[in-house]
């Protein structure tokens, strides 16, 4: 899958007997290539040898969750605030998502807690995920939503249909679990929100965590003590 839609590029090997080639960035070239953008990590590979293409798994994976997600999120966007929300930009790769839509306030604290909630009641449920190909007209009729002119209809249950060009899971419960980090305003009615899923958002919370052991080691306390101590100590200030 080369770099598309708001979708980052796979990466992985080119090899064949005589050497192989890390694939760091896959993009998009004229006239439907794809271009493979990396180093050659041994020997060399010639004109007219077979290769071996090989996609990095966890890689692909850990994007799929992410694009997944946006689909989640955008139809509980629509639920909790109104169907004026439309998709105004996306961006996945195998660590995050960020998505920005059409809305005229920044959202509140409830709306933001519904929204989660939503999205991961859905991927709680285990939802099929099915792709299909089928005409322009056809897909309409679908009732997907369709902004960017993709090239098929993805449905998650009866949750949310869209038309995508990227690629997904094959059910809802491999995102695993999903958390907004923030959401902004990025221009004039649109705001943006930067999220995490699956093995991204344990990083997070793993490095959440470290800092506030820190946190509480520097201020000589514990974790569970820790906002009463500062607290005192700014009284004491």
């Amino acid at each position: 899958y080369d770099t598309m839609g708001g979708q980052q590029g796979d990466v992985g090997t080119i090899s064949s007997p005589n050497g192989e080639f890390k694939v760091e960035e896959t993009i998009h070239l004229q006239g439907s290539k794809i271009g493979h953008v990396g180093v050659m990590t041994k020997g060399m590979l010639r004109v007219g040898e077979k290769v071996n293409l090989r996609v990095c798994a966890e890689n692909r994976q850990l994007t799929c969750k992410n694009h997944s997600a946006t689909h989640l999120l955008q139809k509980a966007l629509r639920m909790v605030l109104g169907d004026h929300v439309e998709q105004a930009g996306s961006y996945v790769d195998a660590g995050r998502l960020r998505f920005d839509f059409t809305h005229f306030s920044a959202m509140t604290p409830e709306e933001i807690k519904k929204t989660e909630e939503l999205v991961n009641r859905e991927i709680q449920a285990s939802l099929p995920v099915v792709t299909e190909v089928m005409s322009l007209d056809e897909a309409k009729k679908t009732g997907a939503m369709a902004l960017f002119g993709e090239k098929y209809v993805v449905k998650m249950g009866d949750f949310s249909v869209e038309l995508c060009g990227g690629t997904h899971v094959s059910n809802t419960s491999s995102i695993a679990s999903f958390k907004i980090l923030s959401e902004t305003g990025i221009a004039a009615g649109v705001r943006r929100i930067e999220a995490l899923t699956s093995q991204g958002l344990i990083r997070h919370y793993e490095e959440v965590e470290e800092q506030l052991h820190q946190a509480a080691k520097t201020a000589k306390t514990t974790p569970a003590a820790l906002n009463a101590k500062i607290e005192s100590l700014l009284e004491e200030i």
